[in-house]
C-alpha cells in the first residue's frame, strides 16, 4: 500500500498553486463517429448540458476539500497503517478533492478558446466606420463618403484647368510669332512625339523628313541619293524619311539622324561610282491608282447648248405628233391595262360567290339553324 501512496504525494507536491480564476464552462468537444463512405472531415459537436451534468461528479461525493499539509499528514498516516479499508477511504477523498484543481488545470485560457461559431461573429470588422471605439475619429452624419469626395476631387480638377483656359491661356497671345516657311538653308523637318508629361516607350522617338531637290546637289547626285536611299524614299512624294529611337533622349536621337543625313550627302557627292547602271528600286512602294472623273464627261459651255437644243427638238417633235393625233399617252394606256384586270377579277370571283351560296340539302337527325348575315 505503501508503494500507491509515495507517488500520489509527489503528484500532490506538485499541483501545489494558487487556483486559476473561474472562468466559462465553453463544454468539451465530443467525438463523432465516422460515417462510411464519406469524405468530409470530422465532425464535432458541444456537449450538451445533460451530458456536462452527468459528467460532473455529485457534491454529495466530493466531500470537502482537503489541506495539503494535512493530505500530506493523512497519507504518511496511512502509510504506517495496516488498515486497507482507511487507505481506501483516503484514496477516495484524495481524488475527489483534486478533481477540481485538475479539471481547472487542465482547461485552456479564454484567449486561446476556439470561436464559439463556425463564421466567427464574435470577431470585430476593422473596416465598419460605425463600431471605431475612438469618439473623436468616429463618422458623423454631416459627412460624406469617401466616393463623393473622389468626385469631388474631380469637379476640382475640372474647374481648375478651366480657370486655366478662361485667365491664363489667353496671355499666351503675347508670345505668338508670325509663321515663316523654311528656307533653302533648313531643308530638314524634324517630328517629335510628347505624350503631355506622361512616360512612354515611344516618347524618344524622332523622325527626320527632307527632299533629295531640297539638297545642295546636282541632278545626278540627287538620282544618286535617291538609290542610297532605298525603301526610305517615297518616289510618289519624292520625300525620304528616316527615324531613330535607339538613345534614351531625344536629343541624341536628333543629332544621329543629322550625322546620317551629312554622310549620305558625302556619299552623293563622291564621283568614284554615281551608280549610273542601277536603276532606282520602286518595289518597296505601292503606287495607288486614284480614280478620276473622265474629261469627256465635263460639263463645258458647248456641251451645255447642244443639250438644251436636243431637248428643244424632242419638244417641238412631240407637239406635231399631238396636233396629229399620233401620240400616244403612256398613262392612259396603263390606266385602261389596269381596269381591264379588275374587271375580269370581279366577273370570276362572281361566279365563285353564286355557286358557293346555293343552299345546300338539309340532312337527316340535323336541327337547321338560320344563317348569320
Amino acid at each position: 500500500m505503501a508503494s500507491g501512496i509515495r507517488p500520489m504525494r509527489l503528484c500532490l507536491r506538485a499541483l501545489r498553486h494558487t487556483a486559476a480564476p473561474p472562468v466559462r464552462n465553453s463544454g468539451a468537444p465530443i467525438y463523432v463517429a465516422k460515417r462510411a463512405f464519406t469524405t468530409t472531415p470530422t465532425p464535432w459537436r458541444r456537449a450538451a448540458k445533460k451530458d456536462e451534468e452527468e459528467d460532473e461528479p455529485e457534491p454529495e461525493d466530493e466531500g470537502e476539500p482537503m489541506d495539503p499539509a494535512e493530505l500530506e499528514a493523512a497519507l504518511d498516516a496511512a502509510s504506517r497503517d495496516s488498515d486497507i479499508e482507511d487507505a481506501t477511504r483516503i484514496q477516495e477523498r484524495v481524488y475527489s478533492s483534486t478533481y477540481a484543481s485538475l479539471s481547472e488545470a487542465g482547461r485552456l485560457p479564454f484567449n486561446m478558446r476556439p470561436s464559439r461559431s463556425f463564421w466567427s461573429e464574435e470577431e470585430e470588422d476593422p473596416d465598419l466606420i460605425a463600431e471605431e471605439k475612438d469618439e473623436d475619429d468616429s463618422f458623423s452624419e454631416e459627412d460624406i463618403m469617401s466616393m463623393a469626395h473622389g468626385k469631388l476631387e474631380e469637379f476640382r480638377e475640372y474647374r481648375e484647368y478651366a480657370r486655366l483656359a478662361a485667365w491664363e491661356m489667353p496671355l499666351l497671345s503675347k508670345l505668338a510669332r508670325p509663321f515663316e516657311p523654311p528656307t533653302a538653308q533648313e531643308p530638314l523637318r524634324f517630328r517629335y512625339t510628347s505624350y503631355m508629361g506622361e512616360y512612354h516607350p515611344a516618347e524618344h522617338k524622332v523622325v527626320v523628313e527632307f527632299s533629295p531637290k531640297d539638297m545642295p546637289l546636282t541632278e545626278a547626285q540627287q538620282s544618286k541619293m535617291r538609290k542610297l536611299l532605298g525603301p526610305r524614299y517615297n518616289p510618289e512624294t519624292d520625300v525620304a524619311k528616316i527615324s531613330c529611337e535607339q538613345f534614351e533622349h531625344q536629343a541624341q536621337n536628333k543629332r544621329y539622324l543629322g550625322d546620317l543625313v551629312q554622310k549620305l550627302v558625302a556619299q552623293a557627292k563622291d564621283p568614284t561610282d554615281m551608280f549610273e547602271d542601277i536603276p532606282i528600286d520602286t518595289r518597296h512602294h505601292k503606287f495607288k491608282v486614284k480614280p478620276k472623273f473622265p474629261k469627256e464627261w465635263r460639263m463645258t459651255e458647248e456641251r451645255r447648248n447642244f443639250i438644251d437644243n436636243t431637248r428643244q427638238k424632242s419638244l417641238l417633235l412631240d407637239q406635231a405628233k399631238e396636233e396629229a393625233g399620233s401620240l400616244i399617252s403612256g398613262t392612259e394606256k396603263i390606266e385602261q391595262f389596269f381596269n381591264e384586270a379588275r374587271a375580269s377579277v370581279r366577273e370570276r370571283v362572281g361566279v365563285r360567290l353564286d355557286r358557293f351560296e346555293r343552299p345546300l340539302p338539309p340532312r337527316a337527325g340535323l336541327q337547321q339553324f338560320p344563317r348569320r348575315v
